[in-house]
C-alpha cells in the first residue's frame, strides 16, 4: 500500500476487512468516503460507533436490540406459545418479512461446526433451554440454515428437547442446501414454514 499516503492505505486495509469486500472493493469505498462532504462523513463514523456502542443482546432472545427486552419479546400480541430457532439476527428480520410467522424468536448467533471449533457452548442454547424451562412453551420450531452445520445444531437440539415433551418441529426443505435463510424470498419462506414437520 505505499502508493497511497498513510491514513488512505489505512482506510483502505480496514474496509477490506469486512466480509465480501476485496481490495479493489476496498479502495472504491475507500475513495467514495474521502469524496464525501464531511458531513456525511461525520454521519457515517457516528452510525458506526453508536451502532457498536448501543446495540446489546435481548435477554430473553438473544437478538440484537437497544432496548431490552427487545421490541419482539415485549409484544404481548405474539404468542408466547411457540419459539422460532435461528442461527443469526439477520434470520428474525427474513422470518419476519414472510408475514406468516407471530410467535417468539431466539437466537443462536452461529451454528455447532467442529471444523470451526464451535462447539454447543459457544452457541446460545443454554439460553434457550433456560427460557424453556421458565416459560409455557407448546412447540420449537429450528430454523436454523439448512447447511450442514444447521441440520448438526436442529439435530443436537431436538435431542435435547425430547425429554422435555415440547413438541419440537423443523422447517421445511424447499429451501436449498448449502444456503442462508437471509437470502430467501418472503414466498420461500412461508412454504418452509407451513411445511415444517416434527423431528
Amino acid at each position: 500500500m505505499e502508493y497511497y499516503a498513510l491514513p488512505i492505505a489505512n482506510l483502505i486495509d480496514e474496509l477490506s476487512k469486512l466480509p465480501g469486500v476485496g481490495k479493489k472493493t476496498a479502495q472504491r469505498l475507500a475513495f467514495y468516503i474521502l469524496e464525501m462532504e464531511n458531513v456525511e462523513a461525520e454521519k457515517l463514523a457516528h452510525s458506526i460507533v453508536s451502532a457498536k456502542s448501543k446495540i446489546k443482546y435481548c435477554s430473553v432472545c438473544c437478538n440484537l436490540t437497544d432496548e431490552d427486552p427487545c421490541h419482539l419479546c415485549r409484544n404481548t400480541k405474539r404468542d408466547s406459545s411457540t419459539i422460532c430457532v435461528v442461527q443469526g439476527p439477520k434470520d428474525v428480520v427474513a422470518m419476519e418479512k414472510t408475514r406468516e410467522y407471530n410467535g417468539m424468536y431466539h437466537v443462536l448467533h452461529g451454528a455447532i461446526s467442529p471444523m470451526d471449533d464451535i462447539g454447543p457452548d459457544d452457541i446460545r442454547i443454554k439460553e434457550l433451554l433456560k427460557r424453556l424451562q421458565n416459560e409455557e412453551v407448546e412447540e420449537v420450531i429450528l430454523a436454523t440454515n439448512p447447511t450442514v452445520e444447521g441440520e448438526a445444531t436442529a439435530m443436537y437440539i431436538s435431542k435435547l428437547l425430547k425429554p422435555m415433551g415440547i413438541k419440537t418441529t423443523r422447517i421445511a426443505h424447499g429451501i436449498p442446501v448449502g444456503g442462508d435463510l437471509e437470502y430467501y424470498d418472503e414466498v420461500t419462506l412461508s412454504k418452509a414454514l407451513e411445511g415444517r414437520r416434527e423431528l
